[in-house]
């Protein structure tokens, strides 16, 4: 329950509100987030506690037959399976208002506050989300073997599991590398440098950042994935390696809007291209060079169609009071999410270092 202002001077003058507070913070939190642009994030606002389950309804499969003529048609039953997205995540925020500051401030505190809340908010967000949809364990930058409780590597195929061992490339997908640093190439990363102008072959000791988003692609095409929606998010190192690679990403076949802004590509090999800092590394990351694979220090980037994950998220609460040892206003909000894979088949990972 919300506090009642002590009489006399009060940090918001009885301009504050609550409710305008949580919509600007809401608004700045979307603006901010990689993971609203690249989840299905239709559930927003629908959940009020933490522990609230989101139900969605599962696209039904539907059969097609032969017809044939002066032969009766057979009716199927839909399937209405769910899935069930768990709000269990929680974050909250918490600052003062000093009174003094206030009155001698000539900026608007509130609106600084709700947009630098809803920043990091966003931030914490990509983090945890990010490395949920690698399928990455945070404090070690490895594969987990477990996500959510839910087995992560189900056998190749098997579209229950949270995420699909065949859409994790390593350097044993990239047919071309042919040198390594063990005897065994899987789960080492694969070794990038752009491809060089007026190269007519592919190197046997390395992959170009082309090549590889290519690979990627072709993972979600064999996966029956919509072209439509895809996107992929990637690091600064990768997207530098990107921009270098023989000044092709200018030509009309990528669209012919080249890199924008430093945040998005418009489209190359069908992807749209989001820049993060939040995607998971281990080691020393991405910037580790050798032309050799590395098995402990590496980056990892993410290829997807944003209906492959739901995510519903909302600032629930947001209040203030007078801070009963200062002269001083308190505010605080909660911020509750949970995320859910929905379409294992449409993820794509890929762990690499810069050669």
């Amino acid at each position: 329950m919300a506090i009642g202002l002590a009489s006399g001077k009060s940090g918001f003058d009885g301009n504050f509100s609550p409710i305008m507070y949580s919509k600007q913070a809401q608004i700045a939190l979307r603006k901010a987030s990689v993971i609203s642009a690249i989840t299905n994030n239709s559930y927003f606002g629908e959940i009020a506690n933490q522990g609230d389950v989101v139900r969605i309804q599962k696209e039904p499969d539907v059969t097609v037959n032969a017809l044939e003529r002066k032969t009766a048609i057979s009716v199927e039953d839909l399937d209405d399976q769910d899935f069930q997205l768990t709000i269990d995540k929680a974050n909250y925020f918490a600052f003062k208002m000093d009174d003094i500051e206030d009155q001698f401030s000539h900026v608007d505190f509130v609106s600084l506050a709700a947009d630098r809340a809803a920043y990091k908010m966003a931030d914490a967000i990509d983090v945890d989300v990010l490395n949920y949809m690698t399928g990455t364990n945070p404090s070690t930058g490895q594969y987990a073997t477990t996500v959510s409780g839910t087995a992560q590597h189900p056998t190749a195929g098997n579209l229950n599991g949270e995420f699909l061992k065949v859409n994790q490339l390593d350097m044993s997908d990239m047919t071309n590398i042919t040198t390594s640093a063990s005897s065994s190439t899987t789960g080492d990363s694969i070794p990038l440098a752009p491809r060089l102008p007026g190269a007519t072959s592919k190197g046997t000791t390395t992959a170009s950042p082309l090549q590889l988003i290519a690979r990627m692609a072709r993972q979600l095409d064999t996966g029956d994935v919509d072209s439509r929606g895809r996107y992929l998010v990637v690091d600064p190192i990768f997207m530098e390696m990107l921009k270098d690679e023989d000044s092709r990403l200018l030509n009309s076949d990528f669209g012919g809007a080249g890199l924008q802004n430093g945040l998005v590509a418009g489209n190359i090999h069908g992807f749209r291209v989001h820049v993060s800092n939040n995607l998971p590394t281990d080691g020393t990351g991405p910037g580790t060079s050798g032309t050799t694979a590395q098995d402990d220090n590496f980056g990892i980037i993410l290829a997807g169609q944003e209906e492959a994950v739901a995510t519903a998220e909302q600032i629930n609460k947001v209040e203030n009071y007078r801070d009963p040892d200062s002269f001083a206003d308190i505010v605080r909000g909660m911020h509750l999410y949970g995320r859910k894979i929905l379409r294992p088949e449409a993820l794509v990972t890929a762990r690499y270092n810069a050669a």
